[in-house]
């Protein structure tokens, strides 16, 4: 296991005027309540990039593509000349040079990564959006930039790659990091941290799952899991205040071939950083 000696574990926290609009909402209607709670669900927060980033974002080949399935575009980025490739997908709020330290390491290892920013993610366009978007821009990606020989996914990300690969993604082997596991936790998870009732939470799943026609436990983790013959690096942190490290080994469990990798005191982000981390990845590779 890992150690760091900083303190990352601390869940990041709802502004409270954001709690206090909740209440709000509530006392007027719960279907008032429920669709608040849905635009806050599906609106990713845009973060300037970072210093520590920079470095990619300059160096990296940027192209707008645009995936039909979703009538969106995605700005992606290609980071470094190897024809041996391999897919980065940052989580909700992230964007494509998020997993920087771990392409640098790829990219001495003599391959290229290709990321993107998800819809609403970043520099692509838009305000809302859904994990269905970027298991879409993931297929897209692999047709116009494929094939890849891994998928790399943090938090949502590794939610998607899972589920691209259920539904057709060619890799040969997959890594998740801190990824999400069943969806129903999820919005269990974002309404009590809204401090709304357990109602809201089925409310919001019958909502999604009549607008999008979908039934939303299919997007689960560990049922994509279940259909997945790979080989996948589950990474999961036991202090993830984000994501419980329960997701990581559940979704091991139901893996047919797949790895566990438990770390200690990294949180939800800096696990992507960590060098035990990423030496366990290069090594899995």
């Amino acid at each position: 296991m890992t150690k760091n000696i900083t303190n990352p574990t601390k869940s990041l926290k709802i502004p409270q005027f954001i709690i206090i609009s909740c209440k709000i909402c509530a006392f007027i209607s719960t279907k008032l309540v429920t669709s608040y709670a849905a635009k806050l669900f599906t609106t990713p927060i845009k973060h300037k990039v970072p210093k520590r980033e920079l470095e990619m974002d300059i160096k990296s080949i940027q192209n707008k593509i645009y995936i039909p399935k979703i009538d969106k575009s995605v700005v992606t980025y290609k980071y470094g000349e190897s024809d041996r490739k391999i897919l980065l997908v940052h989580g909700w709020s992230g964007r494509g040079t998020q997993l920087f330290k771990i392409a640098d390491e790829l990219l001495k290892l003599g391959y290229s990564t290709i990321s993107f920013d998800a819809p609403a993610h970043g520099k692509s366009k838009g305000k809302t959006t859904i994990m269905s978007d970027f298991i879409a821009s993931i297929l897209e990606i692999e047709k116009q930039y494929g094939p890849f020989e891994v998928a790399i996914g943090h938090s949502l990300g590794g939610m998607s790659v899972l589920n691209a690969i259920k539904d057709g993604l060619q890799v040969n082997k997959a890594v998740i990091i801190g990824s999400g596991d069943i969806v129903q936790d999820i919005l269990d998870d974002f309404t009590a941290k809204l401090r709304l009732k357990q109602e809201i939470s089925e409310r919001l799943r019958n909502l999604f799952e009549e607008k999008y026609q979908v039934k939303m436990d299919d997007f689960s983790a560990y049922k994509a899991a279940q259909k997945i013959q790979i080989p996948v690096l589950v990474i999961h942190d036991k202090d993830d205040p984000e994501v419980p490290v329960k997701a990581g080994i559940h979704i091991h469990e139901q893996l047919k071939n797949g790895i566990l990798y438990i770390t200690e005191g990294l949180g939800h982000r800096k696990i992507l950083g960590n060098q035990n981390v990423i030496k366990k990845i290069l090594e899995f590779i």
